[in-house]
């Protein structure tokens, strides 16, 4: 499990928080996994790229989880 900290901003774009986590090399790479639906938001598949995440949500992908404060 992946703890990531907003440090003061609202929120991260979905394939930004991929990316910054280390779970995708670019983010093309994690653009492409979040449109072949394999990123889950909460439990759901998300496909929106600029999906705005926020504190408290729990991103899935690839086996990993990552959980926002």
């Amino acid at each position: 499990m992946i703890e990531f900290e907003l440090d003061g901003h609202d929120y991260i774009e979905l394939h930004s928080l991929l990316k910054v986590t280390g779970l995708c090399e670019s983010g093309g790479v994690a653009k492409l996994l979040i449109s072949d639906g394999l990123v889950q938001v909460d439990g759901a598949v998300e496909t929106r790229k600029r999906c705005k995440i926020r504190t408290g949500q729990i991103v899935n992908c690839d086996g990993q989880q990552i959980t926002v404060r």
